[in-house]
């Protein structure tokens, strides 16, 4: 009895990691891959539209939204079946958005127009229209739901925007080309990568200004190629994790003392990150190798790489 119960539960256990997906957007193969993480194989590949870039979840894990650039739309899909249930209206040329933590809001980059599209997810209607700096790409919202925030890559801008106005309440100069944004779990700082100045710039959201910058340096590898785009911090504040883009590796940042760690080799031309929902794996996205890599994060090192189809871009990760 005891065996057959410890058996049981070994299958609970199995079923529940088995469970958890990994979407990739391909951008060249106008495509979703779907990789199973614990087996590290792919599943398959689904025709998702023109031009696929940013992912986002809701936060039931019920929907996922998918950008297809270069038809002007966000897609939103069943996350079980990928059945497209919406196009929502995004703007020209959406890239990048952040979905408010509620689910009720939905902010889109419009690059090329200066501005950020609000949409209200429940009536898959576009609401509001933000003006921003030029070329605004990186863009999240705080946890706490307070803040809205739009990286302008040209205007080498943070814009703190107040979800409740949608009225920019402070600018931030920071480095050169700002390309993605994070907040960290408790909202209390905000995490801005710069691609041309190979920095990492962690401000502080009461006084919406830099407590640190770090200089990003890889041995052998030349300052050029040093492009650091994605970023993530785990939920504890430990540590942060930002792709380098074409100098191939993932930098290792100790999140409290602001020191890089290590950097971990990946595919070439990393763009962007995502944790595992137990925060025990992270999976990136390596766009001219054609693969994901997987991190383990207790051992610090990469276990596994993944063929996935041409150019991958974003990831993201279901229970």
């Amino acid at each position: 009895m005891r065996n057959k119960l410890l058996a049981l539960a070994l299958l609970s256990i199995s079923a529940t990691i088995q469970a958890e997906t990994v979407f990739v957007s391909l951008e060249k193969d106008n495509a979703l891959a779907i990789v199973d993480p614990i087996e590290g194989k792919l599943l398959k590949t689904v025709p998702i539209g023109q031009r696929p870039r940013g992912l986002a979840l809701s936060s039931d894990n019920k929907f996922l939204f998918v950008a297809t650039s270069d038809d002007n739309t966000i897609r939103m899909l069943d996350a079980e079946t990928l059945k497209e249930l919406a196009k929502l209206p995004s703007g020209k040329d959406p890239e990048t958005f952040a979905l408010s933590p509620n689910g009720e809001k939905l902010y889109v980059s419009n690059e090329d127009d200066s501005l950020v599209t609000v949409i209200d997810v429940a009536s898959k209607k576009a609401i509001h229209e933000i003006k921003v700096g030029v070329e605004p790409e990186g863009i999240t919202v705080s946890p706490d739901n307070q803040w809205l925030i739009s990286a302008s890559e040209t205007t080498n801008m943070v814009h703190w925007i107040d979800t409740k106005t949608n009225a920019i309440v402070e600018n931030t100069l920071v480095d050169p080309r700002p390309r993605a944004v994070n907040f960290t779990a408790d909202s209390q700082q905000l995490w801005v990568t710069s691609e041309m100045s190979g920095t990492v710039m962690v401000l502080d959201a009461k006084t919406k200004q830099p407590i640190k910058t770090i200089k990003l340096e890889v041995d052998g590898v030349t300052f050029d190629k040093i492009q650091p785009v994605g970023v993530v911090i785990d939920k504890e504040r430990k540590r942060a994790y930002v792709a380098l883009g074409p100098a191939n590796r993932v930098a290792v940042i100790n999140a409290q003392t602001y020191q890089l760690e290590k950097t971990l080799l990946v595919g070439q031309r990393v763009w962007n990150l995502a944790f595992s929902p137990d925060q025990k794996r992270l999976y990136t996205t390596n766009g001219t190798s054609n693969d994901m890599s997987i991190i383990d994060l207790e051992s610090q090192t990469v276990t596994k790489s993944v063929g996935v189809g041409s150019y991958p871009w974003g990831v993201a990760v279901k229970p």
